[in-house]
């Protein structure tokens, strides 16, 4: 595929696609925290998408497009008062993985959070045992500030959480040096 990497609005009609991504709760956790239920239901999405909507959303949802494929999901929560967007649930589709989009990807969506001109930080969690995803956002740009030990439950294990950060004026760094996505 060489059509570009692009965000979409998501909404119902794309419920039950992402839910098909997780076959099992530990999946569904990783994605989407500890305190979705197994399995991911319209219910739960409802509500996920309620937060998206508005002239001025704190938490805008997309489905990623590549051509009229459906290759991802990601979420940005928006605190434009601290000037700090969170990038939140991203998942490639299981047949999209491996395949090199992390990084277009990743990249639609720091580009969505810094239109905003009041966005100077970009931030994301990761449960640290999520190594492929620790090693593709530091690749991105991205840096490890800090590791919140024992941060969420899982059944009966406790996940540490990394945080990630990158900066605007990081990013825009990259653009000069054309190391985006």
């Amino acid at each position: 595929m060489t059509d570009q990497v692009r965000l979409v609005a998501f909404g119902e009609d794309d419920f039950d696609l992402l839910a098909s991504w997780f076959d099992n709760a530990r999946a569904l956790a990783e994605w989407g925290g500890t305190r979705l239920s197994f399995p991911l239901d319209h219910a739960q999405l409802s509500a996920m998408v309620m937060r998206s909507r508005g002239e001025r959303p704190e938490w805008p949802c997309y489905k990623v497009m590549q051509g009229d494929q459906v290759i991802g999901h990601g979420q940005l929560a928006l605190d434009r008062a601290d000037g700090i967007a969170r990038l939140c649930r991203i998942a490639l589709s299981p047949e999209m993985r491996g395949k090199g989009l992390s990084r277009p990807l990743l990249a639609c969506l720091v580009d969505e959070a810094l239109k905003d001109p009041a966005i100077e930080r970009l931030e994301l969690n990761v449960y640290d045992f999520n190594e492929a995803a620790i090693r593709a956002y530091q690749a991105f740009g991205f840096r490890l500030e800090g590791v919140r030990r024992s941060s969420a439950r899982f059944a009966d294990a406790r996940w540490n959480t990394a945080m990630m950060g990158l900066l605007r004026p990081e990013w825009e760094n990259r653009a000069k040096k054309g190391d985006r996505a």
